[in-house]
């Protein structure tokens, strides 16, 4: 039996037909109570053991109960529940996945987004970006280099107390060697796609930038309540969906929710250690998607 199938016969059996408040009331309450219901089955399989030979049969029907109401409710609400469905995998696998069909090619893994562009408007498909730190008044200032030249301005913190955010070029590398987009770095290097102007204005251009700028800004006011990720593995869903949103109309849009939780977690390993030292080389690897620190020789 297909999902649609399923909602049209289970909407045969409600007995509190309606799409007022408390027709809908009713099945919503059904779901709370089911899954309670639920709950207290796993509680007698762990005080019973195998002596609860119907486990499985009463968990099969508290199952269906809650299928039944999740049903109920998306027929109240006028959506299709093959829909839910649907939508529900779009959204694990962006979650839970790297990289769609649409990224790949055969033998060479990741498809950049400047794959089909000149080499000096690509981003550096591998590279060494020293950061030192020095003196400046009474803050510090960071100088970051690639390929031997620096890149953009000196940065401070921009803030009353030393928070380590001058370092945060580490987070706009990694976005470059995980993600392969950049519009902060490929403005800085001098790398924007000019010779498709639409391109460059809105992918290399300044709202793009100021976006970029924005999601590491919000990352980071998020990780300095979460000790900067340290012995983190996953980030709450629900800044990694503003940051999909945030990007929804440029390019990145292709690279998953797991994609910029692996790049923005790389990216503090690293932020960690340049932190730590004041001072490091970071190192990456665009075909690789790799991100590494290494002491400042």
């Amino acid at each position: 039996m297909d999902l649609q199938q399923y909602q049209l016969e289970a909407s045969q059996t409600d007995q509190v037909p309606g799409t007022d408040l408390k027709s809908l009331i009713v099945p919503l309450l059904g779901l709370a109570g089911e899954a309670g219901s639920l709950l207290t089955e796993y509680k007698k399989l762990l005080r019973d053991g195998e002596a609860y030979q119907i486990f499985k049969e009463r968990i099969a029907e508290e199952l269906g109960d809650i299928l039944w109401y999740v049903a109920n409710i998306a027929t109240k609400a006028e959506i299709n529940l093959a829909d839910v469905a649907h939508g529900n995998l779009t959204k694990t696998r962006d979650r839970w996945h790297t990289c769609g069909a649409d990224g790949l090619l055969p033998g060479r893994g990741v498809k950049l987004f400047d794959e089909s562009f000149p080499p000096q408007e690509q981003l550096p498909r591998y590279f060494r970006a020293p950061l030192t730190e020095m003196a400046a008044g009474d803050s510090c200032k960071v100088r970051l280099m690639v390929d031997g030249k620096q890149v953009g301005d000196y940065l401070t913190d921009n803030a009353y107390a030393d928070d380590g955010y001058r370092f945060h070029d580490v987070f706009h590398l990694a976005y470059a060697a995980m993600l392969g987009w950049s519009p902060v770095m490929r403005a800085n290097i001098k790398h924007k796609r000019k010779s498709h102007p639409q391109v460059d204005e809105i992918e290399d251009g300044g709202r793009a930038i100021v976006i970029e700028e924005a999601i590491s800004a919000l990352v980071f006011n998020y990780a300095k309540g979460h000790s900067f990720f340290a012995a983190v593995d996953t980030i709450d869903y629900e800044l990694l969906r503003l940051i999909k949103n945030l990007t929804s109309h440029l390019e990145v849009q292709r690279c998953s929710a797991k994609e910029w939780e692996q790049a923005i977690l790389a990216g503090y390993r690293v932020w960690r250690h340049v932190r730590e030292h004041r001072q490091g080389t970071v190192v990456g690897d665009l075909r690789a998607r790799t991100l590494v620190y290494e002491p400042l020789r």
